[in-house]
């Protein structure tokens, strides 16, 4: 059986509609919560994909919350093995940073449903089904440069790094596909400072979750175009 490890920051920020996938198609999935583990004695090339998931801190601030060195360390070592890596919204700003590049504030907080903007790589990308238009969740204010060797994917009006690849076994959402609305009102209660201070109806949130099968097309081409040891 295949070996799903998500790195976890806030336990409503799980794998999601991500998480019935694996399910249905054999994974084994499991949860390590990165602020309260030991993250020195996690092997994190046994996996068979690691995935990185959301949160709401920076990348950079490792001094506020000094475990965010040892998993980037870890991300390093993954990297460095070319297995199967996902980073979601603040795990893809953490495989950017361990490759090196900047991460940073953005110029303005990117929260609600709406499309992406593919590029010609994206296009032909697992990426693909995102092109018809459908909405994905985006929730950061944070960006990053994009990193060496990595193909921009996606981008919107507000940031042009939506999403990257590095290789077929390296894949960084800054928005959340995973997201789903039964999970929804954990991530509303979760966030609802942030939420009012910038100023977001949760009305509007809840109405505009779109009902589309684009995720499951994204993961399973995904997963079929890595090379597994």
């Amino acid at each position: 059986m295949k070996h799903v490890l998500a790195i976890r920051h806030v336990v409503f920020e799980d794998l999601g509609t991500f998480e019935r996938m694996f399910d249905e198609w054999g994974y084994r999935v499991e949860y390590v919560d990165a602020p309260t583990s030991d993250l020195s004695g996690i092997d994190v090339l046994e996996p068979d994909v690691l995935v990185v998931l959301g949160g709401p801190i920076g990348a950079y601030e490792q001094d506020n919350y000094p475990f965010l060195a040892p998993e980037l360390s870890l991300i390093k070592q993954r990297l460095k093995s070319n297995r199967a890596l996902l980073g979601i919204c603040l795990g893809a700003q953490m495989i950017a940073l361990a490759c090196g590049a900047r991460v940073f504030a953005g110029p303005t907080k990117e929260i609600g449903w709406a499309p992406v903007v593919l590029t010609d790589a994206g296009a032909q990308s697992a990426l693909a089904p995102l092109a018809e238009g459908t909405a994905v969740l985006h929730w950061h204010g944070d960006t990053f440069d994009l990193p060496a060797g990595a193909v921009c994917l996606a981008s919107t009006t507000a940031y042009t790094q939506q999403a990257f690849s590095i290789g077929t076994q390296v894949l960084g959402l800054q928005f959340h596909l995973e997201a789903c609305a039964t999970e929804l009102e954990s991530w509303l209660v979760g966030h609802a400072v942030e939420l009012a201070h910038a100023g977001v109806s949760l009305q509007s949130l809840r109405a505009n979750v779109p009902s589309t099968d684009i995720p499951r097309r994204v993961l399973q081409t995904w997963l079929a175009s890595i090379v597994f040891d």
